[in-house]
């Protein structure tokens, strides 16, 4: 049988031509294709006309399946991470009973404190590398923007569920499950989400060309708690003292805390406030005489 690497990862019609020993031979066009028959589970006649997702099983041969997955090389979907191989990246579930499909760690970001993590999901479709063989590829930024849903200014304060489809050091950029196309930059997050990952966030913007900004962080009354319980536990753990105060450099501050100075700033004030603390000499200290 020759070569069809051209028609691996896409969905075809293919005519039945004949019965063999635990399978069926298919033609596709000038070509022909192998359908195990353990994948068919109805009666099959000859020239039968099926619709096939034509792939490469384990043993690297191209077989035939009437399961037709949601993500081929025409289409994107999400596809759930099953394992991770550091030297070579992360296999996702495409919905094929014997194949996983390898996501190159060349599409993944430089920090592996960021890839993608077992259930964590990636929006991909397939694509055949050099030596012919089916990969899948997380969706790129321009492909995201040429079919961008626009989301309602009515979105605005609402909290919505989002996957990341790309994490960098400049910002996280997710999908929303009604399609929205999100960012997330990193003053809007304490921690960098993973590549896949499924979180929670906050509308703040929605731009003029439909996408939406959006925070981890809670709203200001609840995110003032947390960052003083967060400064104090910092003071607890450095034998109640530190070098930062509310004229603090904001860069030194962002890189302690991952906060604003002005997000510092109300923290500290109410720790001020309730006497948790006090300031002298450049220095903020536990206030350990309040009464």
């Amino acid at each position: 049988m020759k070569d069809i690497n051209h028609i691996l990862g896409t969905v075809q019609k293919a005519t039945v031509e004949k019965k063999i020993t635990n399978a069926f031979i298919l033609k596709v066009g000038a070509d022909e294709i192998v359908l195990p028959e353990e994948e068919v589970g109805k009666e099959v006649e000859q020239n039968e006309e099926l619709q096939i997702f034509i792939y490469e099983n384990k043993k690297g041969q191209a077989v035939a399946t009437l399961e037709i997955p949601e993500v081929t090389k025409e289409t994107y979907g999400w596809s759930e991470v099953v394992e991770i191989v550091p030297n070579m990246g992360v296999f996702v579930d495409i919905g094929l009973s014997d194949k996983d499909i390898l996501v190159s760690t060349d599409h993944l970001p430089l920090l592996k404190s960021v890839w993608p993590q077992q259930g964590d999901h990636l929006f991909v479709s397939l694509e055949l590398d050099k030596k012919g063989r089916l990969l899948a590829e997380p969706i790129s930024e321009q492909e995201v923007i040429d079919d961008l849903e626009k989301a309602p200014k009515s979105l605005m304060n609402k909290e919505l569920t989002a996957r990341v489809y790309k994490a960098t050091k400049a910002g996280t950029a997710v999908l929303t499950g009604e399609g929205f196309r999100g960012f997330i930059h990193p003053s809007e997050r304490k921690h960098e989400p993973r590549l896949g990952e499924t979180i929670q966030a906050r509308v703040i913007d929605v731009k003029e060309d439909g996408s939406i900004n959006l925070s981890l962080r809670p709203l200001k009354q609840e995110g003032m708690k947390e960052d003083a319980e967060m400064i104090y536990e910092y003071l607890q753990d450095n034998d109640g003292v530190m070098f930062l105060h509310d004229k603090s450099d904001p860069e030194d501050i962002r890189k302690t805390f991952k906060i604003s100075k002005a997000a510092f700033k109300r923290a500290i004030g109410q720790l001020l406030k309730e006497r948790k603390i006090i300031q002298k000499d450049g220095k903020t200290m536990i206030n350990h005489n309040r009464s």
